[in-house]
C-alpha cells in the first residue's frame, strides 16, 4: 500500500455523532466534536458547527487512539527493515496514534546528541505522534544523569543478551543506574548466562538445526525470572520508578502488585502476541513467532491474560520488531528475533474480548490511559475536552482478513497472514486529523513529538 506524504495541513472542525464511547472505565453512547487539534466537546446530541465535518459512527467503538509504549522502528541505520515513516503509518492503520521508540538503532540512541539527533530525524515525517527511549549502557552513566525530565520518554537497560553491547550486566552499573536515573526505568529481563548455557546444551543436541519450538527453552522462564527479580529488587532499594516491559511468565506474576498504577512505582508491561500465541504455534510458524522473551507455555498465556485482568500487569504494548522475510529465513541462531505487530494489536486485544478473555474498557485502560500515565504523556490517552484528538473508532461487526495485500509495514509480512480477525479498525484521527480511514492512509503526516514529563 501506498505510504504517505507530507501535505500541506489546514485545521478544522470535525463531528463524531452515534458513537460507543469507551473511556474512562465507561462505555456509553456519545458525539465528539474535534475543534483543530483538540476535542472542544464530549456529550449527546452536539450540533455540528458551521462547516464542520460530520462523520456517523453508527454505534461503532470510539476509544483514545492506543499508545504503544515499546517499538522498534529501525531508524535510523536499519531502515531496509523498516522506518519511522513506514512503520507509523502501519501503527496508525492499526489504531496506535503514540508510540515510544527503542534506543537500539545505529548509531545507538545512548547520547543525549544521538537522541535529540533522532527527534529530528522523526520532525515532519511521522504519520503518529513519536517518543524515544533513551539507552543504558555499561558506560553511559554520566549522560544518563544529565538527561533532564522531557527529554526522554524513559531509560531502556537490556538485562538480557538481546542486543549485543547494548546488555547491562555490570552489576556496578545497574546500582548506579537504579539510584541516579531520573526518569523510569524500563528493562528487558532475562539472564544472559542461563540463556547462554541453553544455547550450548541445544547446539549439542541439535547442531545448528536447532527447532524453533527450542526457544522457550533456550530463553527460559528461569532465565526470565532471576533476571525480573534482580530489576524489582534494585528499584525497591533505590525507590526508582520501574516498567518491566514484555512479561512472558505465570512464575513473574507475583513479583507485581495488583494496585492501581497511581499507587506503585514498580509497573509490567504484557505485549499482544504473548497474550495470543502459545508454544504450540512453533510447528506452524516457526521463525515467524520468535522474539525476545520467548513464546512459552498455553499456561503462561492464560496468567498473563488473569494478570492483566487483576491489575499486576499494568499495560499493553507491541514490542513491534520488524525484520525481513529472508532474514527471518535463516536456521535458528542466525534467524532475528522480533515480529511486526503494530496493525494489528488492537484487533487482536478485540478477538480477546470477543473470547471473552477481557473487555473493551479493559483494552481502553490498559493500551490508552495506562501509558499516558505512567510515562506523563501530557494531555493524550484520554477522550477528554481540551485534551488532544487523538482518536480510532473500531467496527466490531466487520471482519478484516490480513494478506500481504494490505500490509503497511516494510518487511511486507506478519505472523497473522490468512487470520480473519473479527474487528476493523475504521478509522484513526491524530491530532485533529484523519489519518486513516476505510482501509486507506489519507497522506496527513501529523505526528507531534509526545511531551513525556514524569520525574523520578
Amino acid at each position: 500500500m501506498e505510504l504517505p506524504i507530507r501535505k500541506v495541513i489546514l485545521l478544522s472542525k470535525l463531528l463524531l455523532t452515534n458513537a460507543r464511547l469507551v473511556n474512562e472505565g465507561q462505555t456509553r453512547d456519545a458525539d465528539v466534536l474535534v475543534d483543530g487539534e483538540r476535542i472542544a466537546a464530549v456529550g449527546n446530541s452536539i450540533a455540528a458547527p458551521d462547516g464542520a465535518e460530520v462523520i456517523d459512527l453508527a454505534g461503532k467503538y470510539l476509544l483514545p487512539g492506543m499508545i504503544d509504549d515499546q517499538v522498534h522502528f529501525r531508524e535510523p541505520g536499519m531502515t531496509h527493515k523498516g522506518d519511522l515513516a513506514s512503520e507509523s503509518a502501519a501503527a496508525a492503520a492499526g489504531g496506535i496514534t503514540s508510540f515510544m521508540d527503542m534506543p537500539n538503532v545505529n548509531p545507538q540512541t545512548t547520547t543525549r546528541s544521538a537522541l535529540k539527533d533522532k527527534y529530528d530525524l522523526a520532525r515532519n515525517r511521522c504519520t503518529a505522534n513519536y517518543g524515544f527511549h533513551f539507552g543504558a549502557t555499561n558506560g553511559n552513566i554520566e549522560e544518563i544523569k544529565a538527561l533532564k525530565v522531557g527529554e526522554a520518554a524513559g531509560i531502556k537497560a537490556f538485562m538480557g543478551a538481546s542486543t549485543g553491547d547494548m546488555l547491562v550486566d555490570n552489576p556496578q552499573t545497574l546500582e548506579r543506574l537504579f539510584k541516579h536515573a531520573p526518569l523510569i526505568v524500563l528493562t528487558h529481563c532475562e539472564d544472559s548466562p542461563m540463556i547462554w548455557a541453553n544455547e550450548a546444551k541445544a547446539r549439542k543436541r541439535f547442531g545448528e538445526d536447532v527447532p524453533f519450538s527450542e526457544h522457550p527453552n533456550i530463553r527460559s522462564a528461569e532465565a526470565c525470572l532471576a533476571s525480573s527479580t534482580l530489576a524489582v529488587g534494585l528499584a525497591r532499594r533505590h525507590d526508582a520508578l520501574l516498567h518491566v516491559l514484555h512479561l512472558t511468565t505465570e512464575v513473574e506474576m507475583d513479583l507485581f502488585s495488583e494496585k492501581h498504577r497511581s499507587e506503585k512505582r514498580i509497573t509490567a508491561e504484557v505485549c499482544v502476541h504473548h497474550l495470543w500465541f502459545d508454544e504450540s504455534r512453533y510447528d506452524a510458524l516457526g521463525a515467524k513467532i520468535k522474539c525476545n522473551p520467548a513464546i512459552k507455555r498455553a499456561e503462561d498465556r492464560a496468567a498473563l491474560i488473569a494478570a492483566l485482568n487483576s491489575g499486576r500487569i499494568d499495560v499493553v504494548a507491541t514490542d513491534h520488531a520488524p525484520h525481513l522475510a529472508e532474514e527471518k529465513a535463516e536456521k535458528y541462531f542466525r534467524s532475528p528475533a522480533g515480529l511486526p505487530l503494530v496493525q494489528h494489536a488492537l484487533l487482536t486485544l478485540f478477538d480477546l474480548a470477543a473470547d471473552n478473555k477481557i473487555d473493551v474498557e479493559l483494552i481502553v485502560e490498559r493500551a490508552c490511559h495506562a501509558p499516558a500515565d505512567i510515562f506523563g504523556v501530557k494531555e493524550r490517552g484520554y477522550i477528554r475536552e481540551g485534551w488532544y484528538a487523538d482518536l480510532v473508532v473500531v467496527d466490531s461487526k466487520k471482519k478484516h482478513r490480513v494478506s500481504s495485500e494490505n500490509l503497511l509495514s516494510r518487511c511486507q509480512w506478519s505472523p497473522f497472514e490468512g487470520h480473519e480477525f473479527r474487528s476493523t479498525i475504521d478509522t484513526t484521527i491524530v491530532n485533529g486529523h484523519v489519518v486513516y480511514r476505510d482501509g486507506k492512509l489519507t497522506g496527513k503526516v501529523v505526528g507531534q513529538k509526545l511531551e513525556c514529563h514524569r520525574e523520578r
